[in-house]
Formats: C-alpha cells, structure tokens, sequence
C-alpha cells in the first residue's frame, strides 16, 4: 500500500515539474492610503493574482516591482485591519493610487466545519470558535496551540512541554479520545494511541491559516471520536500565500525553580513557497524546538489501592509510593514475608528450627534477651553457638512472629524520582512538503508529506518518557468547488520511547531482586529488610527505628542515580522491549490507512436544497510487537467504513435555515451505529441569530480499549482490553474471575490487622459481550449576535446524556498464594446514566483607536453517575479568560495581554488521583512592526508571573516562559 503511494506520488510530480512559463517583464508602481485620513500605509501587501511576484509598500506608502505577467492582471492589496481589495490593471502600470477601508470584522468570519460547507460564523448551526490569522500574529502565548485556552469552552492538559491535550465539555483526560484533531482533512491522532500527540505533526504559526473548534459531539459530520469536540487545522495554501518566511523564538523558562534553574528555550520556523502561473504550486516547511522541559515533581504518598492521598513519606511510611517517584509501586505484606521465611528455615535447618521454636514458644522467657541467654548458657543449645551469627537473624524473626512484633503491614522497595529517569530534552522537529497542480481553475491536485518526531513525556496509566517517537503522514488528494477525494496514511514510530516505573523498577531488581526462589531466598530485598526490621525490633528499637534500619540494610548496594552502575542498568533497560521480559522500550510502528470522499450536490440543484453526501474508509494496522497490544507473533487489523448524508433548506424569506444530517459507521469488533443531527438557525434580526440543535456522537472503543496487553506501575498492575477476546486470555468470564475492588480493599484491611477474611472478596462479573461504542445524545441552544458594529456577543448552553460510557474498572485476580493480588486495569461501559450540562458566555468589543476588549466564562456540571462509576469528569465548574489588545496602539507597536482563571476541582486518572488547585496566569507581548523589512519583533510571555500551576494531577507544575521573536514575512 506504501509503495502504491509513492508511485502515485512520483507520477503526480512527474506531471507537474514537466510544465514551463515563458512571459515578458512588466513594472507595476503606485501609491497606499487610509481613505479615511489619506495618510500613506507602510506594509501594505501588494501582489499580482495567482503569482508571487509582489512586494510591501515602503513607510511613504510607495510600492515598486516587476511581473513576468502581461496585462490585463489583477492587484491584491491586503493590510492587517483593512478590507483587502483585488484591483483590475488593464492598461497603465505605474502610479497606481488604492485606498483602502478599515474594517470591523466581527462576526463576519467564515468558517467550514460547522457543515462542511462555508457560511459565516454568525449564522452557523452549532457552536464554533475561530482563530485567524490576523490573531494568530498578535497571540501573546508562545505558540497558536498554547493559546488554544483562552478558546471559550476550551482546557487543556499539559503533561510537558511540547505535550497538551485539548478538550471540551468535561471528561477531559491526559490523552483526550474524546477529541478529533485535524490537519488539513487528515485525522491528527498517532493510530497506536488514538489521540492526537500535541502538535508534534501540526502546523507552525508560520504554515498556519486558521483554526475551527466544534465544542460538543461532532460523528454526524466526522464520524467516529470526537464525542466532546472536533479541531481543524488548515496550513496556507501556496497559491495564496508565496514567499519566504522564518521565525526565530528564544527565551527562558524554569525561572525560580529548585530542580533546575533558568534555562534556555528555542524555536526556529520556516516556511516556502512558489506558485508558477497559477498553475503548479510547491510548499515546504520546517520547525525545531528545543528546550527543558517541565519536571514532575509531586512526592506526595498516594494509595494506589484506595486510590486518594495518605499521610507520610519515604521515611515516616515504610510503604511510600510517591506519585512521581518509580519502583516503589512494588510492595509486599511484611508479615508474609516473614512466614515465608520461618517456612524455608524450617525445611532447611530442621535442627535449628526445632530449638528456636522451643524458645520462642516458651511462656516463660519474656524477652528476646531471655531468649538469647539460654542460647548461651543452657548446654542444651551449645551446638548452635558456633552459628548463631548467621542464625540470629532467623530467631529474631521467628521471636517476632511469635510474639508479634511482625504485623501485618506493607512496605514498598525505594523507588527513584522522575528526573532520575525520564529524558527531558525537550526537542521537537517537524517538516513537511507538498505539491500543487490545478487541472483546471476549480480542481487542485495535492500531494503532501508531514513528518515530525520529537522528545516528550505523555502521562496515560504511567509516565511514558516520549524519545526519538516519530509519526508521519503522506496525503494524496483531489479537490474541487463541489467535490474532494483523499487518501492518506499515518505512519507512528515509538522510537525509543519507554515506561519510566517498569524502569525504575528493573533498576531495582537489577541491584537485587525483590524475592528471590529456593535456597538463596535470604537474599532477596522484602527477605533482608524483614530479617533485618525483626532484629532491630528484638534488639530493642522502635517501630520507626526498626523500618529505617530494615531499608538500609535491604538498600545496600542500590545503584544510585549519576553512577555508572545506575546508567549502564538503565541503559540496558531502555534498550530491551517490554516484551522481551528484561525492558522498558516499546516497539511500535502501529499505521493507519484512511480514505474519504464528499461531493456537494447544492450546485446540481440550482441551490433549492444543500446536499451533501461522504463516505471513508480505515483501516488500523497495530503492530507494536506485543509491547502495547496483544500482538506479539501476529498481526491484527481493524477496519472501519462509513457513510453520510446532509441536507439544508433556508425558508420564511431566508430567516430560517433548517438542517439534518445522518452517518452510519460499523467497526470490525462492533455492530454498526447511525448517529444524527437536526439543527435551525433563525435570524431574529440582522446579524443576530439564535441557534437549537440535536446531535449524536458516538465513539469505537480505541485500539487499546480492545487489544492492550501492557504492564504498568512497575509491573504491579496490566492493562489488558475490554473485548471477549482478551478477557477470555486472562479467564476473566470463566474459572479465574476477578474481584472487585472495593472487596479487595476490604480484605487487603482484614489483612492488615493480622486476621484475613476471605469471605469479604466479591467477583466482579464481566459483560460477556466486553465492551462496547460509546454515544452521546447532545441538546444546544445558543445566541450569536452584533449588537451594534462593535459588540459581538456568543452564549450557549447545552445537556449531554452518555449511554454506554466508556470508563474503566480495576479488579484483583487470585493467583495462587501471590499477594498482593495482581492488579488489572480493563475498559468496560459504565451501567446506567452519565450526564454532563454547562454553558458558556463570549464577548468581543471594538473600544476605538485599535483597541479590542474580550472576555469569556465557561460552565460544566456533571450530573448523573452510576453507583459504581470512577467519576473522571476533571473539569473546573468555572472558568474564565479575558484580554485586551491593540495592533498599533501607536505606530507600528501592538500588544496583548490575557488574563484566565480556573476553579479548582478533583482529577481522577489511571496514573493518580487527586486536586488540582485553582490557579490564574497572565500572558501578554508587545510587538513591533517594521514594514520596510516585512519582519515583526514581539517580546512577550506566558505566565509572566511565574506562579506555578498544575491542570491535571500527577503531572508537572507550569511556570513562565519569556521569549522574544523576529518573524519575517509573517
């Protein structure tokens, strides 16, 4: 399939480069105003249609350049803030007067995902927000994507640096499957993950021409996913946008942080472009970031069986396991140990066990010191004198047992901090190229390439540390006014991309093992630090005193982080597969085969009705190796067809404007699912609409919600996949049914106060269909409206009811004596109802002389919950953005400033658990323009306050990142 690809590539290229313009030099000069005070403007762009011959007006407003194209031709003349005007020169190319008109322009955006066809924002169907490029170039955040939040309705969680997942109108998640992502009509998500990773593959602010968010269910029109919202990114065009340009960002971050200190922080854009006669076209692009990136750092003791925050730490709690620090997951029952112990001395030292058993038992000695006393003095013992060195450890435990001072309690081996073990080099290259031809003026040809790979960290289950991980993607796509057909494949590597607490957990068995079988049990680490802890305690210590002594005699020879022992252990460990049983790497090169197609009929039938009708077809190839999914020795795929249709009319004199839409999607696991939307747009006065709209959506469980089979949590735990198939791998429908959590954590108590109850465990039952789609039904109505040519105003609300909710249970399944009981992590819908309202209010106000005043409030609630559901809603009740701009608030010098504030709320994943505090950050810039150059320099921010703040727990804090830019051609 991939070389069928590059064959069609090739001979497209082929067609194209065989193609030549001969033409005759022409000089085109003339003069820019402002109508309104005749004043000359500098940076006007002036361009010939359908070239890139062109040049920018100098500061007295004067252009001067030369064409290849003979008259007749047309002028573009565009400036920010200005309505563009295309001027016919048909005779006479030199002293050219324009005039050109500021503009307002709220509302009258035009945007296309709303309905897949283009009508202004004010009259759009559903919800939609916009980011166009005459924001895009004033944005006080670092990057387009950074300023994704102060979208209305919009959060984010940020895992790292060049990391974030967007979301909207709850359930937001670390890597979000509830939210389409698009570039160019191309699905954004890494197929092995199922989500969208950042902008490792996306467009630069340089590439960029505007962005649309759908908040809210979205399957009508783009099929499965996008259950809580939909993005679409569309890059420039080069037959629109010629030229050269480039961006060069540095900065600083980690200002004030203990981990690290200030450092450094770069970013280089670029982009080209060229069009020939309007004919062929070529683009390419190349970004690379490179920077620190943030540090987990959360050392708070979390119990990962009852899943919230418990007191202690490494050295008040003997069984600590720090949210960001790894290996300490593993644990053991010390009790347990110890009779695991006294049972192996037993059948080795029969003898020996004998006498110390007399003593220990005997009423009489009411002291270990008694106890040891009789050793050496009573004959009867003298035969063990000469051992009692390496035997004293074993009494001492067998006093404890017997006496109990071993309880039942849980300690956990000492575990390494995050920084320890994941790679954070932040780097991040991506480039990409394409290439134009139209057939005829309305039919394009494209053929497109993006690649980009990059170091991160991604928080799902665990901390994966993201290195050298890779996705590409190859597009080759035809389109017209009416019509467009696409295929494209994306391309996922993980690299060398691993999972930090496997690591730290293997570092840990690699300096010595936690048990260890047959004669040399004495030498694994839960056996000392038990042998060890007993023998303090006999000798006299406190509780406390015993368990720090226990860790450091277990400890002793642990590799400590910075020596070569830890490296070359580490090293070892990053470079072996998970599936080999000695690594942490994945082995990933999972693809996805995609191809669509629409065709727009309103044309065909003279505008009566609008109809549209699409199909796609998908296919997922996983291929991991078994490393994430059960596909170690085989391979598996998964296909995915659908089909839809749409139809609009505008009645009563074009003030109404009624729409139905409809989409059928069946997947290979799953039967096959129609989700529809209704929607009415009614014009209660100019410019002023209120909108009502019924939408489904729908999502297939993700390719890991079907097949993954991964150990997480340092081993402690496995994910496996919610389908028939996996759970019956795991017998989990049959003979080794697991129990639910809740019973386990009733018996792991009863366990802990030295008399264990069996009879407190519960079977969980599984659904023997596994798990299922997922749907929404969505209900909206909303406002948008000028009131007055300065004052925009956009409100919604909306209530969503989830059937079929994809969540996920953790179960415990009895495996022999094993204990603690391993842990399971497996999808499954949620049982009864599940349902979410809120709303959200926007507002944009022109206050005069260039200045711009904008604010925005969102609100989301949950509501219904079944009984037995693990409420990950992680969304903030309210929040709130606002900003103030001005492009020139004197000549050539702009700024912005945004304000956002979030309440605080409760974030419940498979990593941790726990609250994210409220928090408000600033970012502002100050840019200055210099026209003559074509060049921009902006200094600015974000979070110029530095106070750090997390959006999801278990994830690292965000603090400030100060930057300055020169941005040619922007």
């Amino acid at each position: 399939m991939r070389k069928m690809f590059t064959k069609v590539i090739f001979a497209l290229l082929f067609c194209m480069v065989s193609l030549t313009v001969h033409a005759q030099s022409v000089t085109i000069s003339g003069l820019v105003t402002d109508k309104l005070t005749k004043q000359p403007i500098p940076g006007v762009g002036i361009t010939v249609k359908g070239t890139t011959s062109g040049t920018a007006t100098d500061a007295s407003g004067r252009y001067s350049f030369t064409t290849n194209r003979k008259t007749p031709l047309t002028l573009v003349i565009s400036f920010l803030g200005y309505i563009s005007v295309e001027q016919e020169i048909t005779g006479n190319t030199k002293g050219i007067n324009t005039e050109l008109e500021p503009t307002v322009i709220l509302g009258q955006e035009v945007v296309i995902s709303a309905s897949r066809t283009p009508e202004r924002i004010l009259e759009s169907p559903v919800s939609v927000e916009r980011m166009g490029q005459s924001t895009i170039k004033e944005l006080s955040a670092p990057s387009f994507y950074d300023a994704l939040i102060n979208m209305k309705g919009v959060e984010v969680s940020t895992q790292s640096l060049t990391f974030k997942s967007i979301n909207t109108r709850g359930f937001n998640s670390n890597g979000n499957t509830r939210f389409n992502q698009f570039v160019d009509g191309m699905d954004n998500q890494a197929p092995g993950l199922n989500f969208a990773v950042g902008n490792i593959i996306g467009l630069s602010d340089l590439d960029l021409d505007n962005v649309e968010l759908l908040p809210g269910a979205s399957s009508a029109l783009y099929g499965a996913g996008g259950i809580n919202g939909t993005m679409l990114m569309t890059s420039k065009n080069p037959f629109d946008y010629q030229g050269a340009s480039f961006s060069f960002k540095t900065g600083i971050n980690h200002v004030n942080d203990d981990n690290t200190g200030n450092q450094q922080f770069n970013q280089l854009d670029v982009r080209m472009a060229k069009a020939w006669n309007n004919k062929f076209a070529v683009k390419g692009t190349f970004s690379f970031l490179q920077a620190k990136d943030w540090q987990a750092d959360n050392y708070s003791n979390f119990d990962r069986i009852g899943r919230n925050f418990k007191a202690g730490d490494r050295t008040t709690d003997p069984n600590y396991d720090g949210v960001n620090v790894y290996g300490d997951e593993v644990n053991a029952n010390l009790l347990l140990v110890g009779n695991s112990l006294r049972s192996s001395f037993q059948a080795q030292q029969p003898l020996a066990y004998g006498a110390f058993n007399s003593l220990v038992t005997n009423p009489g000695l009411t002291s270990y010191n008694a106890v040891l006393n009789q050793i050496n003095t009573n004959p009867a013992f003298a035969a063990l004198r000469p051992a009692m060195p390496q035997l004293s450890p074993f009494l001492a435990l067998m006093y404890g047992l017997q006496r109990g001072g071993v309880t039942s309690q849980a300690v956990s081996r000492t575990g390494y901090n995050e920084s320890n073990l994941v790679d954070y080099d932040t780097k991040s290259l991506k480039a990409s190229g394409s290439l134009h031809y139209k057939v005829t003026p309305t039919i394009e040809a494209i053929a497109h390439a993006a690649w980009g790979t990059g170091t991160s960290v991604y928080t799902g289950s665990d901390r994966y540390s993201l290195r050298n991980f890779s996705i590409g993607q190859f597009k080759l796509e035809l389109k017209g006014q009416d019509f467009f057909v696409r295929g494209y494949t994306t391309q996922e590597r993980s690299g060398d991309s691993y999972i930090s607490s496997i690591l730290g957990s293997f570092i840990n068995e690699a300096y010595r093992p936690s048990s260890i079988a047959g004669p040399n049990a004495i030498n694994g680490w839960f056996a000392q630090y038990a042998l060890a802890y007993s023998s303090a305690l006999a000798a006299g210590g406190s509780n406390d005193a015993a368990h720090n002594a226990a860790r450091g005699v277990a400890d002793r020879g642990r590799f400590m982080p910075g020596t070569a022992q830890f490296e070359a252990a580490k090293n070892s460990i990053v470079n072996n597969t998970i599936s080999s049983g000695l690594g942490a790497k994945f082995d990933d090169k999972t693809n996805l085969y995609h191809y669509e197609g629409l065709y727009n009929l309103s044309n065909a039938l003279n505008n009566v009705v609008e109809l549209q009708v699409g199909g796609s077809y998908r296919i997922y190839q996983l291929r991991s190796g078994g490393t994430i999914f059960d596909d170690l020795g085989k391979k598996l795929n998964i296909d995915e067809y659908g089909a839809f249709a749409q139809v609009a009319k505008k009645m009563f004199d074009d003030k109404f404007k009624l729409s139905l839409s409809g989409r059928y999607d069946k997947s290979t696991n799953f039967d096959g699912r129609f989700t529809p939307r209704i929607s009415g747009v009614y014009t209660v006065a100019p410019n002023n609409n209120i909108r009502v709209s019924y939408q489904t959506g729908y999502r297939n469980p993700t390719t890991q919600n079907q097949y993954i089979d991964l150990s997480v949590a340092g081993g402690r735990q496995r994910l496996i996949g919610g389908i028939p198939e996996m759970l019956n791998k795991y017998e989990m429908l049959t003979t080794r049914k697991p129990y639910t959590d809740a019973s386990y954590r009733a018996y792991d108590a009863s366990l802990a106060t030295g008399t264990p109850n069996p009879a407190l465990l519960k079977t969980y039952e599984f659904d023997p269909r596994g798990i299922r789609p997922e749907s929404v039904q969505s209900y909206e109505i909303g406002y948008k409206g000028l009131l007055g040519p300065k004052f925009l105003i956009d409100a919604y609300a909306y209530y969503n009811q989830y059937k079929n909710f994809i969540t996920a249970v953790e179960v415990y399944q009895q495996n022999g004596s094993t204990y603690p009981f391993p842990k399971f992590g497996v999808p499954v819908n949620a049982v009864g109802k599940v349902t979410s309202y809120g709303g959200a209010l926007g507002i944009d106000y022109l206050l005069g002389k260039n200045y711009n005043l904008s604010g925005n409030v969102s609100y989301n609630e949950l509501g219904d919950l079944p009984a037995d559901y693990i409420n990950d809603f992680n969304t903030p009740k309210v929040r709130y953005n606002l900003g103030l701009g001005n492009r020139e608030v004197i000549r050539n010098v702009g700024f912005n400033v945004n304000y956002r504030w979030q309440d605080e709320f409760f974030w419940n994943s498979s990593f941790a658990a726990g609250a994210v505090p409220s928090f408000s950050t600033i970012d502002a810039q100050v840019n200055f323009k210099i026209p003559s150059v074509k060049s921009m320099i902006k200094l600015g921010g974000s979070n110029i306050l530095n106070k750090y703040y997390i959006t999801s727990y278990g994830n690292p804090a965000i603090g400030a990142l100060y930057y300055v830019s020169y941005t040619f051609n922007p």
